[in-house]
């Protein structure tokens, strides 16, 4: 198995997506790897409202996405990392971060486990178990959440 080079985490600017961000970046601080940070938002309140899911964050337009990027990179410094890249995307979470991942050629996807086991999680999907089954590279759910 090859180092890892380039690795994508997923932000919605909660406390729980922060720790998988700071998972991630010591993981690239690690293999001197790229960390691609990326955060979905969507672009009105009808696309929101459609897709929503009880355990996820809405971030509703490109402003709160750039300033969870922000937080987020302060994070992945503080935790090591020093090759960061960001990334914005409009949509779901799901088709942002796969989005992400293809653009980047990631080799690690990062996400937190928070939704993967509650009721909603388990009848509709989550973020965490819909990027396992879509991603074509490995995926590392991080526990976030009890």
């Amino acid at each position: 198995m090859s180092a890892y080079k380039n690795i994508v985490v997923g932000t919605d600017g909660s406390k729980s997506s922060l720790l998988a961000v700071k998972r991630a970046a010591q993981i690239a601080a690690a293999f001197g790897a790229k960390l691609i940070i990326g955060c979905a938002y969507y672009e009105n309140e009808e696309q929101a409202t459609k897709t929503l899911r009880k355990d996820s964050v809405t971030v509703l337009g490109d402003d709160p996405a750039l300033k969870n990027l922000e937080s987020a990179r302060s994070e992945a410094e503080s935790a090591g990392a020093t090759d960061i890249e960001t990334a914005i995307k409009p949509g779901t979470p799901v088709e942002a971060l796969m989005s992400i991942v293809h653009e980047n050629g990631a080799d690690l996807l990062v996400v937190g486990n928070r939704g993967i086991n509650s009721l909603t999680g388990r009848l509709l999907g989550s973020v965490p178990a819909d990027v396992a089954r879509q991603s074509e590279c490995d995926v590392m759910i991080v526990h976030t959440v009890q």
